[in-house]
């Protein structure tokens, strides 16, 4: 890995980690963590999100960074996301979503490209905070994920 690429990340999951401890946004309620897997590129992916309120009935925000490695390169994914929640308080609950998604692709030379891309993504989660979810990507960003994450409630 290039010493530019190790900056970018270890600027980023610091950055990450200062959003996450030290967010006191009135909307920003609970915050998470996330990892998985990833096809086209095939990578290994972690990173965290943050969860509002509901803005309307049960609509979420759930903003989040993901960083992927592998393929010959390192991914670095901000997605924007909504999820509608249909069902509470049960074992498992199921949610759907979608957002658009900054996804900026590093190579191992210092080359780096920032591409727009657009998530679709269904999910179910224990009212504990275990979440298991499916996003599919279009424009620029993976064409599939599978990921599971916690949420601090």
């Amino acid at each position: 890995m290039g010493l530019s690429v190790k900056r970018w990340v270890t600027g980023l999951s610091f950055l990450l980690g200062v959003v996450l401890l030290s967010s006191t946004s009135a909307l920003a309620q609970d915050a998470g963590i996330r990892g998985g897997i990833s096809v086209d590129p095939d990578q290994f992916y972690f990173g965290g999100h943050l969860e509002t309120a509901p803005l309307v009935d049960r609509l979420h925000f759930r903003p989040n960074l993901e960083v992927g490695f592998g393929d010959d390169l390192v991914l670095i994914a901000a997605n924007m996301e909504f999820v509608y929640k249909f069902t509470r308080s049960r074992p498992l609950n199921l949610y759907a979503g979608a957002g658009p998604a900054l996804n900026i692709f590093m190579v191992d030379e210092g080359d780096s490209d920032t591409e727009a891309g657009f998530n679709i993504v269904v999910g179910a989660e224990t009212p504990k905070g275990l979440f298991f979810e499916f996003k599919i990507g279009a424009i620029d960003s993976p064409d599939f994920k599978f990921g599971v994450g916690y949420t601090w409630r």
